[in-house]
């Protein structure tokens, strides 16, 4: 199988565009690059024959269709930073091994065109579903997830959703999302810096005392996985150990390497629950230390039955015993949503008859992952009533999100074209 030449130029033209969220400009409250990449896809759009339009300047909408049900496909064209490690220009996308390398292929650019694909092809063919269809595109996932909570208190609530935006199969489950700042207000004679967002593993961290630079070297990937990375911030105490410094000058260090580095994440937050969900996760997602003071940014995953509050004040107590202090910068409550709707069902059996398509496939998957799972990541799910989780990762595939080198198999990302259009449909027609 192959791309067209309208999917290939539309995909282009979106994954080119470096919308990593920055500074508020008017008409653009994520930054200039993440209206652009709205605009960009919302003319297309338009000019292919879709209903479109604009809430806030945040959230834009692509719909077909008539009827009083609405179905929705969620997604995002906001990006995390590109990090480094790289073998290719990260915003121009590479065909190499059967695969598309850009920033975006997978999280979550690839599964918008995916569904938007889904969608003309229908319309190209006038196949049309029993229900209106909604694409809803939101500009600032990686961050703040406001896009879609704008489109939740001011647009249409599709009567049920899906968002591309994790793995297969059905995720009924996502667990708690907790960011926690440990800051020091304290001046340092050293400067330490580290990561770039709280949700990736930071891929290098450096530290510099007069004429001494230790830069430590890690492994970028998904901070819902972060066993799949290699966190510079942990190495760093190792690194000053090594020279003999005494990390006890460094209270932020001497924090991280206790129950960070260590991986002693029980201690921190007290959680040693492991419930359907998974157990808790932390990950050092960002650093900064200088003669101003410093602080660190913990991304935490934890499970949907712990206590928030018992958390944090495990976490608050750990950061006063080193005179440091605690402070939760964002939080997503956990999901879980029922796994034996009939929307869950008719999802679960259009994956299995897909799945033996995917690369990678063996035949002993098909019952290992054929039932609903709940996930560490966070997802739109959260944030728009009537949505869950699905796809376009396959389970058995190297989690892609957030790494360098993001790619997706083509033959791949043509099959989700094909899950999606027999989901609208299906869905359409459910009464879901």
């Amino acid at each position: 199988m192959s791309l067209t030449s309208y999917q290939t130029e539309f995909l282009h033209k979106i994954l080119s565009i470096a919308s990593v969220g920055s500074i508020a400009e008017e008409g653009a409250p994520y930054g200039r690059k993440s209206r652009e990449v709205l605009d960009c896809f919302l003319k297309e759009a338009q000019e292919t024959g879709f209903k479109t339009g604009i809430i806030d300047d945040k959230v834009g909408w692509v719909e077909f269709g008539s009827g009083d049900r609405l179905i929705g496909i969620v997604c995002h064209l906001d990006v995390v930073p590109e990090g480094s490690g790289w073998s290719s220009d990260p915003f121009v996308p590479t065909y190499k091994d059967g695969a598309i390398y850009c920033r975006g292929i997978v999280d979550d650019k690839g599964p918008a065109c995916a569904a938007f694909f889904a969608m003309k092809d229908l319309l190209d063919n006038v196949v049309e579903p029993k229900a209106r269809i909604r694409l809803i595109l939101g500009t600032d996932e990686e961050r703040s997830c406001d896009c879609v909570e704008t489109y939740a208190a001011k647009g249409e609530i599709p009567d049920f959703a899906i968002t591309p935006d994790a793995e297969f199969p059905v995720i009924y489950a996502e667990k708690g999302i907790l960011h926690v700042k440990i800051s020091d207000p304290r001046s340092s004679d050293a400067c330490a810096y580290g990561g770039e967002a709280a949700n990736m593993v930071p891929a290098e961290a450096l530290f510099e005392l007069d004429q001494l630079k230790l830069s430590a070297k890690g492994k970028m990937a998904h901070a819902s996985k972060p066993e799949l990375g290699i966190n510079a911030i942990d190495a760093l105490p190792g690194l000053m150990r090594a020279q003999a410094l005494n990390i006890d000058n460094y209270p932020l260090l001497a924090f991280v390497e206790n129950y960070m580095t260590s991986g002693d994440h029980v201690s921190l937050t007290g959680c040693d629950i492991k419930d359907e969900s998974g157990e808790l996760t932390a990950n050092t997602g960002i650093l900064r230390l200088d003669k101003k003071g410093g602080y660190i940014v913990i991304d935490i995953r934890y499970p949907v039955t712990a206590s928030l509050d018992d958390i944090m004040a495990h976490i608050t107590d750990a950061a006063h015993n080193y005179g440091l202090n605690a402070e939760i910068t964002s939080h997503m409550g956990p999901l879980f949503k029922d796994r034996n709707s009939s929307s869950v069902a008719v999802l679960t059996d259009i994956w299995k008859s897909h799945m033996n398509r995917f690369s990678g496939y063996k035949p002993e998957y098909a019952s290992l992952y054929a039932e609903p799972v709940a996930i560490g990541g966070g997802t739109y799910a959260r944030h728009m009533p009537n949505t869950i989780a699905f796809g376009v990762q396959t389970p058995w595939q190297e989690d892609q999100c957030h790494q360098a080198d993001e790619h997706m198999n083509i033959n791949d990302f043509i099959e989700c074209i094909e899950i999606l259009k027999e989901a609208i449909l299906k869905l359409s027609s459910s009464g879901s």
